[in-house]
């Protein structure tokens, strides 16, 4: 029995080792390497309340496949649409000026003014963002890894 647990262990441990997961990173610091080893963002835009944006990020993008290709081909970057985060995008700084901090964190809060920029209004949305930051791709909605690796 103890040799079938130690067994049964070591798959585990080495499966999870063996697990790609996607290396998210802020949206300024995606912009900032972007600028040393050129590569575009995939940047997820979500909330909090969104269930679509939670059922991707526990079906879609666990995906060894997905989270291979993102990994390797993007910088990845998760961006909540109604944070009070401030991001700097060509040049100029964007932030969240009607945030109300005392909204539990699954209520809804005010858009943020670089979600506005992108004319953004649902989730999730996906927006591949090319060499100097332009926005070549948008994907709106729900997606299985299966419907969103042939998209990018």
């Amino acid at each position: 029995m103890k040799k079938l647990m130690l067994t049964l262990f070591t798959i585990a441990l080495f499966a999870s080792a063996n697990a790609q997961d996607i290396k998210w990173m802020t949206l300024d610091e995606a912009l900032t390497a972007q600028k040393s080893n050129p590569k575009p963002i995939f940047m997820e835009v979500y909330t909090n309340w969104c269930g679509e944006c939670k059922k991707m990020d526990k079906k879609t993008f666990k995906d060894k496949k997905l989270a291979a290709f993102i990994s390797e081909n993007y910088y990845a970057v998760k961006f909540n649409a109604e944070s009070n985060v401030e991001v700097t995008y060509k040049g100029r700084k964007y932030s969240n000026p009607e945030f109300d901090a005392t909204k539990k964190a699954k209520a809804k809060n005010a858009t943020h003014d670089f979600v506005k920029l992108l004319k953004i209004d649902s989730y999730p949305t996906i927006v591949i963002l090319e060499g100097q930051g332009e926005v070549s791709n948008t994907f709106t909605g729900f997606r299985t890894a299966a419907q969103l690796l042939p998209e990018l």
